[in-house]
């Protein structure tokens, strides 16, 4: 690749990318270089998975330029049946068989059940397919590494959930990390959590749980912001042992629906998650409304309040030793969705631009989460081998 003899630090970030990317994709250099001259190109998605979530990602999908919508599919064919009717979609499946089988696409957005992601995205990578998967992108860590390495092997790409790095706020307070506003970063704190959802089980038996759900946003955006996690303490706990849910009526709970869980990001930088499905939240399990900072980072010369949910955010407090009082910063979440992420992939796929959304940071994630429930078990401190490419922007 041809590199100016003294790049800017964007330079040497994008090129540091690229390389991150040739050394995980190289296959696909070629396949993204024609991509790039073709900036028109619709991405064909099938969607699978047409619950709650698919009512704010189809919206966002319908809308982007770069997507066509071919097919939708559901276990319960009457709902893969509406979506479509809905949104002019011609195709509709009852079984991921008959997806994949069906009306050619490029994309498979995986909105199902996290126990079945990891299965879907399989199926969905060996046929070919590119991959958008909601998180968590597998169920334990070896389960995604694996993908990942099928994807390279079939000249194909996988990502996953969530999507908080794209947000405005996230680079506001990377750029102010960064440019040393906080002075040396010493710890970082961030909470998420409601009464729990009630409408399918599968969020409190095994392969659920609250961290999978609500701390992945957390965690995604800590490290994002802190680097890479090299070691986890944590502690779990299950505060409602039985739920009534819509599918399946009482059940027991079996993951965890109460966490806390410290990271060591290493050269002394600390921070702390805390989620649950035990919360009262007065804004709901929505977050409409939410203008209390939900993540904090101190410095030894200021500090940075994120004003909402990091998958809603507000704004940015920052105070300074030049600035006590502070201010408020990045008001404007702009484009910026959670429910963005597919359609942010296809635009990528459709240009040949790089995404700030990177498989190994999903990755990474999960490991964290692995770790947090050995370590809640155990009371052992887990050491990660895990890392991603940092810093995201």
């Amino acid at each position: 690749m041809p590199m100016s003899p003294t790049p800017t630090r964007k330079q040497f970030l994008q090129q540091a990318g690229l390389l991150s990317a040739a050394t995980l994709l190289g296959p696909l250099t070629g396949q993204a270089s024609i991509m790039a001259q073709a900036p028109d190109k619709r991405v064909r998605i099938g969607l699978i998975g047409c619950g709650s979530v698919s009512n704010m990602y189809l919206p966002h999908l319908s809308k982007s330029p770069f997507v066509e919508l071919v097919s939708t599919c559901d276990i319960i064919p009457e709902r893969a049946q509406q979506a479509a009717a809905k949104y002019n979609i011609a195709n509709h499946y009852p079984h991921i068989d008959q997806l994949l089988a069906g009306a050619p696409f490029d994309l498979l957005v995986n909105l199902t059940n996290m126990q079945e992601h990891g299965r879907l995205n399989r199926l969905a990578l060996l046929a070919g397919k590119h991959v958008w998967s909601e998180k968590p992108m597998a169920n334990t860590y070896r389960e995604g590494r694996a993908l990942l390495e099928l994807a390279v092997q079939k000249k194909r790409r996988i990502w996953g959930a969530p999507a908080v790095v794209q947000s405005p706020q996230f680079a506001f307070m990377a750029q102010a990390i960064r440019d040393g506003k906080l002075g040396k970063v010493s710890a970082a704190h961030a909470h998420y959590g409601h009464l729990g959802p009630d409408w399918s089980a599968f969020f409190y038996e095994k392969g659920g749980g609250s961290l999978p759900d609500l701390g992945v946003y957390n965690l995604a955006t800590l490290t994002g912001l802190l680097g890479p996690a090299k070691s986890v303490m944590a502690m779990t706990s299950i505060v409602t042992p039985t739920r009534n849910t819509t599918n399946k009526g009482q059940i027991p709970v079996v993951a965890e629906d109460n966490a806390m869980v410290l990271l060591d990001h290493g050269n002394g930088v600390l921070s702390h998650v805390q989620c649950g499905f035990n919360y009262f939240d007065p804004y709901g399990h929505e977050g409409k409304g939410q203008e209390k900072p939900t993540i904090t980072v101190w410095g030894t010369k200021g500090n940075l309040a994120l004003i909402g949910y990091d998958w809603a955010p507000f704004g940015v407090d920052m105070a300074t030793t030049d600035n006590e009082k502070g201010d408020r910063f990045a008001t404007d979440a702009g484009a910026y969705r959670w429910e963005m992420g597919a359609s942010v992939i296809a635009e990528c796929l459709a240009t040949g631009k790089e995404p700030l959304i990177h498989p190994e940071h999903a990755l990474h994630v999960l490991d964290i989460i692995e770790a947090a429930r050995k370590s809640g078990d155990t009371g052992q401190r887990i050491t990660l081998q895990s890392t991603f490419r940092w810093p995201v922007v």
